[in-house]
């Protein structure tokens, strides 16, 4: 039977008190709604598949240095994370007491930041976040991380994930007279935060009690002015975890953004932790913890969104996805000459599909690596495709054989059957495709970006008939019962394959303005 999260947690959901509520301030954002349409093939994203969760990282450096520049790298390597906009906020423990300097635009990091504006942000405690919008407006007015000046003091803060109640939490803040200058479910945590500062002993104790009231995923990381926080939500959908370089305490949503620093690896922050690292040391509260049978990771983690020299939970991506490329080659054998991978998330699966199968392994597409989330997409009059110019076929690698295609989704099909075609024009005798996931049948409300079912291809139609729209020989997906395997026993979230989601979904559309 499906709990809700008050259940799980066991506790009730707190609900709004009377009064004023506290004058809050968030740093240079003022609302912008987004707009609403129809998808076409203008207006069709230049990926097909699930678009990635967002990368937060937080540092505190207790010699004193300037940790603006590191964030910036760390932030470099979670850049898979989130292209559409990024942020960094800083500020000192000593001196001027509490002073936040920030800066955020629209943008890849090394488009935003600059050495001029790295060298403004002073301070040795500070948390930096990239986004990618899983719904509501792409706007420099909803990049992160929020500062927020409140009558306790300045809050910053970072989220990856997604809230199911947030519309709800929203409208109890605003009868409460709270005024929201974003339109991102992440405003709406960083408020109960700073209301529940003024009736907390400690800003932890500010941040679960916040983490209650909300239901959905969620891994954070708020700085006070002495303390850096980090918390996951109790099922553990998003990863966080922990490091240490030096004197300075780092977490990070992925452990390659801790290689790249530097740094040493510590821990997973737990499903459902909160962690707070001062000068006193690190301190746990595991109070909203539940049962490890009831966690449920986003699955995707593994197939697509980290970054494959990631761990996540003591699980190897890289080893996840060769894992899923041999079940694969197990489960839906073909007789080929060549098996390819479509990057990037495609290549390891695809490894693994040639280890097992005995059949050569090859590159077939060259992508090209510059191209952002603010590509501009070709008109519908134009010849050039969206799909061509991120990838090319090696026309050599593939012409006169019979290819194995591996890729990890399958969401509208449009993307794929392009890929398919250029295949076939490239020289390819016959195009079979596999797939390192199960169909998509349901939408995601935890992050992912998988839309409602009528735009699920999986949906209304037969494998049999996908493959016909795709222009293959063969498809075949990732056996349902393989994805336990592939995340070497963990508990995860199968919601979007099967249609049971480990908390109840929301009664009301939340992917609209009000969501990140």
């Amino acid at each position: 039977m499906i709990q809700t999260t008050e259940q799980k947690y066991g506790t009730d959901r707190a609900t709004a008190g009377t009064g004023s509520f506290t004058e809050i301030k968030v740093h240079g954002i003022s609302g912008a709604a987004p707009g609403t349409g129809t998808i076409t093939e203008e207006t069709l994203p230049m990926d097909d598949g699930p678009k990635e969760a967002c990368g937060v990282f937080g540092i505190y450096d207790f010699d004193g240095k300037d940790v603006a520049s590191t964030i910036y790298y760390g932030l470099f390597a979670l850049q898979h994370r989130g292209q559409e906009s990024c942020g960094i906020a800083v500020s000192e423990t000593e001196g001027e007491y509490g002073k936040v300097s920030s800066h955020k635009g629209m943008g890849l990091v090394n488009e935003v930041f600059q050495a001029d504006e790295l060298e403004k942000l002073k301070g040795n405690i500070g948390v930096g976040h990239v986004r990618y919008s899983t719904a509501g407006s792409s706007t420099r007015e909803n990049a992160q991380p929020l500062v927020i000046n409140y009558i306790k003091g300045t809050l910053c803060l970072a989220h990856n994930g997604n809230l199911i109640n947030a519309n709800d939490l929203r409208r109890e803040l605003a009868y409460g007279g709270a005024i929201f200058q974003t339109t991102i479910d992440s405003e709406v945590i960083a408020y109960h935060i700073a209301r529940e500062r003024v009736v907390s002993k400690t800003v932890e104790e500010a941040v679960r009690r916040a983490c209650r009231k909300i239901k959905g995923s969620y891994s954070l990381v708020v700085t006070s002015p002495r303390k850096l926080i980090g918390a996951r939500d109790p099922y553990g959908f998003r990863p966080l975890c922990i490091g240490k370089r030096d004197n300075a305490y780092i977490l990070a949503s992925e452990t390659c953004a801790l290689d790249t620093i530097g740094a040493e690896f510590v821990r997973d922050v737990e499903p459902g932790e909160v962690v707070t690292i001062s000068p006193k040391g690190i301190h746990s509260d595991k109070t909203m913890c539940i049962p490890k049978e009831e966690h449920a990771r986003c699955i995707f983690e593994y197939i697509y969104f980290a970054r494959p020299d990631s761990v996540f939970d003591g699980v190897s991506i890289y080893g996840a996805r060769i894992r899923a490329g041999r079940f694969l080659a197990m489960d839906s054998p073909v007789e080929a000459d060549v098996v390819v991978g479509v990057p990037e998330s495609g290549n390891p699966a695809a490894m693994g599909y040639a280890m097992e199968s005995g059949i050569p392994y090859g590159t077939a597409f060259i992508k090209n690596g510059y191209v952002g989330r603010t590509f501009i997409k070709p008109k519908q009059s134009n010849r050039e495709s969206s799909v061509r110019i991120k990838l090319n076929v090696l026309k050599n690698a593939v012409k006169g054989k019979r290819v194995i295609m591996i890729d990890d989704s399958i969401v509208r099909g449009t993307t794929s059957a392009r890929i398919v075609g250029m295949l076939r024009e490239a020289g390819a005798t016959e195009v079979h495709v596999r797939i390192s996931a199960p169909p998509f049948l349901y939408p995601c409300y935890f992050g992912t970006d998988i839309p409602s079912r009528d735009q699920l291809i999986a949906a209304d139609k037969t494998v049999e008939e996908i493959r016909q729209a795709l222009g293959a020989d063969t498809l075949a997906y990732l056996r349902f019962d393989r994805l336990s395997e592939m995340a070497e026993g963990l508990e995860i979230c199968h919601g979007c394959f099967s249609g049971n989601y480990p908390m109840d979904p929301p009664e009301e559309d939340i992917r609209g303005e009000y969501q990140r």
